[in-house]
């Protein structure tokens, strides 16, 4: 199994508070890691450096091993990374098919004018995510937060990444929301996706990924399986108090 994204000794301050503190971890093609901590421990921060939407002040940030950097978020985005957040960001003037279609929108004039437009994949992808056909038509003001969660992953599926960033998928969910999302990325998993998970719901997190990543202030204190970090005594005094 080759890395497809890899993080080398990354360190982002805002100020005086230094938010990673030369942080390293990889994720493998195809495989699923949770990145776990207390708040403040830096996790979002990761996804923002990721996509770019912050630059770190030293390390280094790889995709296929490529250095990206240096890359606008569009260009990361353009080479196959994506991202949900912890507050959905719907379109709202627009409905869940708009939605879905601004994920798939072709990142340049020739791919528009020479790639034969598929008219049914937009109702593809919003089944593949649970919703109904008509669900299509509606605008993101007449959806649950399960949707607005569901509509969040469909259009970052539209893109077709290589990797996913998921971050607080569960937040403000009923239990069988989290069931039906927990069944999707299940299902998304056995069918190859890469991703990066994070959630405080722990119970959900386990049978969802591969390995994890326990953090906190900003650098990594455990990995390994699920299992063995969260029975590690330095996470269980970080992370659970203990």
């Amino acid at each position: 199994m080759s890395s497809l994204l890899v993080l080398d000794k990354v360190v982002k301050r805002f100020g005086g508070i230094v938010a990673t503190n030369g942080l390293s971890f990889h994720v493998d093609r195809g495989e699923s890691l949770a990145l776990i901590g207390p708040n403040g421990a830096g996790k979002t921060t990761i996804f923002s450096l990721i996509m770019g939407e912050h630059r770190q002040n030293s390390g280094t940030i790889k995709l296929n091993g490529e250095e990206i950097s240096h890359l606008p978020t569009h260009k990361r985005i353009q080479k196959g990374v994506a991202r949900t957040y912890q507050v959905p960001r719907p379109f709202s003037e627009m409905d869940v098919a708009g939605n879905i279609r601004v994920g798939m929108m072709p990142d340049n004039l020739w791919k528009m004018i020479t790639q034969s437009a598929d008219p049914d994949a937009e109702l593809t992808i919003a089944r593949s995510v649970g919703f109904r056909d008509e669900d299509l038509l509606r605008k993101p003001s007449e959806l649950s937060m399960g949707d607005l969660r569901k509509l969040e992953l469909a259009r970052t599926l539209a893109a077709k990444p290589e990797i996913m960033l998921l971050d607080e998928v569960f937040a403000g969910l009923t239990v069988g929301e989290i069931e039906q999302i927990s069944d999707l990325l299940a299902q998304k998993r056995k069918e190859g996706l890469t991703y990066i998970i994070v959630s405080h719901d722990l119970r959900a997190l386990e049978p969802l990924v591969d390995r994890a990543v326990a953090m906190t202030f900003g650098r990594a204190i455990a990995e390994g399986s699920f299992i063995e970090v969260m029975d590690d005594e330095a996470v269980r005094s970080a992370y659970l108090g203990q």
